[in-house]
């Protein structure tokens, strides 16, 4: 993989990936510029909500789950002073509909987690990263990249014994 990240003037910057799609980066006014896109610590964000929002609603469409509205909020602690690196991270999944089983919400969500989203493998190398499951407003249910690791194992053992 490969991107091209290109300085456009003040602090604004273009980006470029392999698909051709750009998107325009930005920072804020006290530090020049212009805050008209989001920043490269807002991307960051963008991409673990993303990758992991996908994979979740590519493994509930399999399970023949429907949503009404499904929302990924992303969230994250950071270190001062400079480099101000990211400390932990939160994924809030946000599911709205009828009947929804939370069983199959949860299992999407550990796939993702532990299986499917790159973005989260890369980012939770130290450092934490926990979830939360809300089903039309309320939590439901909440873990961490750990025990959705041991979920999976645990998942895909008493598979294999069944089988075997």
């Amino acid at each position: 993989m490969e991107t091209r990240i290109r300085w456009s003037h003040g602090m604004t910057f273009v980006a470029t990936g392999e698909t051709g799609h750009a998107v325009v980066m930005d920072t804020k006014k006290a530090v020049g510029g212009h805050e008209s896109a989001p920043s490269p610590k807002e991307l960051l964000l963008f991409a673990l909500g993303g990758c992991t929002g996908m994979d979740v609603v590519s493994i509930l469409r399999k399970m023949r789950v429907e949503t009404t509205s499904f929302e990924v909020h992303a969230s994250a602690e950071t270190e001062e002073p400079h480099p101000k690196a990211f400390k932990s991270f939160h994924l809030e999944y946000r599911f709205e509909g009828q009947n929804l089983p939370l069983p199959s919400l949860e299992r999407a969500v550990v796939l993702s987690q532990d299986k499917y989203c790159s973005v989260s493998h890369t980012l939770r190398v130290g450092h934490p990263m926990t979830w939360s499951i809300v089903v039309n407003g309320e939590t439901v249910a909440r873990g961490d990249a750990e025990s959705a690791h041991a979920a999976v194992v645990k998942a895909e053992s008493e598979k294999a014994g069944a089988r075997g």
